[in-house]
């Protein structure tokens, strides 16, 4: 039963049943022939979607209220804070940082984790004035959906719930591996072997499936539940990265820096490419604004506060790690467990495992909290089932939403080996974070009504400039290794966009409570790292991305383009329609959606 026909009884059945009109309520999917008038309208639909911006009070109303309850305001900076530390640093610092200082960077790993932390930082801060401004549970699909209208929102969230499930399955798998190190054991030794199986589909995993269904019992209870269990997890993480550094300096040589950089500057920037995985996690932290109590105090603290502690304890391991031993002995699989058994300290490799493991637990959880509200305001908007939208009323939190995302998250990990997981690592989150760089500085200097068309036309120019010029950039780093002549192209014409921005166009708006500052060099900045490093990322990424994008694409034309279509369009109950608060919107045939 859509919203506008059925008022509170129809929303009060979608929370305590399930029927197609909890999955399917739009007008479009009401008889055969809605759909098939729907599908000749694809084209109209289409145009009016990708032309149609949302507006911050449609998302902070309206969209919100899909949910029919509202998520329960209890986070403060300090849980955003350790939510973010505990989403960021996880296992992968004790595994990446041994495998690129060996293969690409040498002692000069810690410079590559500084590219990598300053990129992220960027990204930070335009996540932070979007989560300020807009605090709702979309994160970045929110954003997007603001700014760069449906389609382009649609394109990016498909690809980021993609990586959370993937990320979480290859994690849930790692939790075993390292539980069976502490206990003495190798991985397999936990896992049930189906001999009638491919060989990489053959070892089930029912440990990852039982860490995973724990941590969902967590998500689902209580918000505030899941960041005091986060925090102290991450205390506990933080003692054992304070342990590594001072044990492990303790054993340092300084020899062992004598070559610091043996594989030059590429190296250092095709190891940051490896190591900007390491910083991703906190823009599921932008997910929980909806349940902070004051955005414009806690989330600027909160985010901005643990990637600065994050990008720290990175340097300091990675500077500790190369000092205990010369990069050409580093261990690719157990760095700094091998390292400490060869200074002697073997006992100190079960401190490393139990605090990989927390990382790990706590990644998990920060991951389930933060693509349930993805999937929960993608849900709001009708682009998937508005099922996925509920919020239940008792716990404040997205119930269907989080066990439809970790059920996922539990099939894949039980059947499928971290091998081939780990070559799933997506292309998409620099994606989305040079688009939501991207989506800040038009939300700064395009306004409708107040942006004139001449200025509208610099804008589009300009930003077009720095995209073509980043593009650029990437592609003559990744094919002309001792070239110089091509920066010396790309740079002043992104140097000229960027200027052009500052100096041609005036701003549109200004922020209500926080902003970026240096803006539009900062998200410009932000825009030419991310792509820098897209270039970094080898062929198998973008041949992945590029199919689920199809298969994400094929859905959106055959169902959730007609279901968000049909839903803005939507008459309430006052008689005033949505599309009223929409930008750009393509006027209907009818009025009404068909």
């Amino acid at each position: 039963m859509g919203v506008g026909d059925g008022g509170d009884e129809g929303i009060r059945k979608r929370g305590c049943s399930c029927s197609k009109d909890d999955f399917l309520p739009e007008e479009s999917f009401r008889s055969w022939g809605n759909y098939g008038r729907a599908l000749m309208e694809t084209p109209l639909r289409l145009k009016d979607r990708i032309l149609t911006r949302s507006m911050d009070h449609k998302e902070l109303v309206e969209v919100k209220a899909q949910s029919q309850n509202e998520m329960k305001k209890t986070l403060n900076w300090w849980d955003l804070m350790w939510f973010g530390i505990g989403a960021v640093i996880g296992a992968g610092i004790f595994v990446l940082t041994g495998l690129e200082a060996k293969e690409h960077a040498g002692p000069a790993v810690v410079l590559s984790y500084v590219v990598s932390g300053v990129s992220s930082m960027l990204s930070v801060f335009c996540y932070t004035e979007f989560a300020v401004e807009i605090p709702v549970a979309g994160g970045s699909f929110a954003y997007l959906r603001v700014e760069l209208g449906d389609f382009m929102a649609f394109i990016a969230a498909g690809n980021i719930l993609l990586e959370y499930v993937i990320g979480g399955a290859a994690v849930a798998r790692s939790w075993t591996s390292y539980f069976a190190t502490l206990c003495n054991h190798q991985p397999n030794d936990f896992r049930i072997v189906a001999q009638g199986l491919s060989t990489d589909y053959r070892y089930l995993d029912p440990i990852a499936v039982v860490v995973i269904a724990v941590i969902c019992i967590l998500a689902v209870l209580s918000t505030k539940g899941s960041s005091r269990f986060n925090y102290i997890a991450s205390i506990f993480h933080i003692a054992v990265i304070l342990f590594i550094i001072i044990a492990g300096l303790m054993k340092a040589d300084t020899k062992n820096y004598s070559s610091f950089s043996p594989y030059g500057a590429r190296g250092i920037f095709q190891a940051s490419a490896v190591l900007f995985f390491a910083y991703v996690g906190f823009d599921a932290v932008s997910t929980m604004a909806e349940e902070t109590k004051n955005p414009g105090r806690d989330i600027p603290i909160g985010l901005v506060g643990s990637m600065a502690i994050t990008t720290l304890a990175y340097c300091l391991l990675a500077v500790t790690l190369c000092l205990m031993q010369s990069y050409k002995d580093v261990n690719e699989d157990a760095p700094f467990s091998i390292a400490f058994e060869a200074a002697g300290m073997g006992w100190a490799k079960y401190i490393v495992a139990a605090g990989a493991l927390k990382g790990m637990t706590t990644v998990l959880l920060v991951g389930a909290v933060g693509q349930a509200r993805y999937l929960t305001h993608i849900a709001r908007t009708h682009m998937l089932p508005p099922w996925l939208a509920h919020v239940n009323e008792k716990t404040g939190t997205p119930v269907n939403a989080t066990v439809v995302m970790l059920a996922a998250t539990a099939i894949i990990a039980f059947f499928t080996k971290l091998e081939i997981l780990s070559n799933l690592l997506s292309i998409s989150t620099l994606f989305i974070f040079m688009l939501v760089a991207f989506a800040l500085i038009v939300r700064r200097y395009y306004a409708s009504g107040v942006t004139t068309p001449a200025n509208r036309i610099k804008l589009f120019a300009f930003l077009l400039l720095i995209l073509v010029s980043s593009i650029a950039t990437a592609a003559y780093w990744a094919t002309t290794p001792d070239g110089w002549i091509g920066y010396a192209i790309t740079g002043p014409i992104w140097l000229v966009g960027t200027v052009g921005i500052w100096l041609l166009v005036p701003q549109a708006r200004e922020p209500k409570i926080w902003g970026v500052p240096l803006v539009p060099w900062l998200p410009s900045l932000s825009i030419a790292i991310n792509i820098f490093l897209l270039g970094s990322i080898d062929k198998a990424s973008f041949t992945r991305f590029g199919v689920w994008t199809l298969i994400i694409l094929v859905y959106y034309f055959l169902l959730g383009l007609h279901a968000s279509y049909d839903t803005a369009k939507e008459v309430n109950n006052n008689g005033s329609q949505w599309k009223n608060v929409e930008e750009g919107a393509v006027p209907s045939r009818t009025g009404s959606g068909l």
